[in-house]
């Protein structure tokens, strides 16, 4: 597992010439420090900082998703992560992302994203997918099937526009 000085510095690096809000310095700093403090009264301070932060900027991104190094987040309002995803390293979220869970047919689930991803404005993630690594996913898309590596997907449906090598 990753130290706490590790992940909030990765967190902070994927920002533009290291010009990070405010808000998301806090937000990234309660995330990272709920998720690796061992002392269980520390912990619950974390999380309730973490939850002040969240719900100040209409965030709702739980504490129990995988989240990886890297995580950067382009606008505070409106995201919504399922606490059962898992989303890998350097993957940057736009306003008003959802990545949520299916809960019946073929795809019941929540999706896995894979590393350095890109997912636009307003697109929403739903469903037992996986979405693969060095993938762009459009804003205003609706994605609920398999991406693969290198690919590019927008529309609603989410499809695939175009493969990067």
């Amino acid at each position: 597992m990753s130290s706490f000085s590790e992940l909030f510095n990765a967190d902070l690096a994927g920002y533009p010439e290291g010009k990070v809000p405010g808000w998301n310095r806090r937000f990234h700093y309660y995330l990272r420090r709920a998720g690796t403090c061992r002392n269980r009264l520390m912990r619950i301070w974390y999380h309730f900082c973490f939850r002040i932060v969240s719900d100040r900027h209409r965030m709702e991104i739980s504490r129990d998703a995988v989240i990886g190094k890297g995580f950067c987040l382009t606008d505070p309002f409106t995201i919504t992560v399922n606490s059962n995803a898992v989303i890998g390293e350097n993957v940057t979220f736009g306003k008003n992302v959802t990545v949520g869970k299916q809960n019946r047919g073929v795809y019941a689930g929540t999706p896995v994203i894979g590393d350095r991803v890109t997912v636009g404005d307003n697109a929403v993630i739903v469903g037992k997918i996986r979405i693969g690594n060095d993938v762009f996913i459009a804003p205003n898309s609706y994605v609920n099937r398999d991406i693969p590596d290198g690919s590019c997907a927008a529309g609603n449906p989410g499809v695939i526009i175009s493969h990067c090598s």
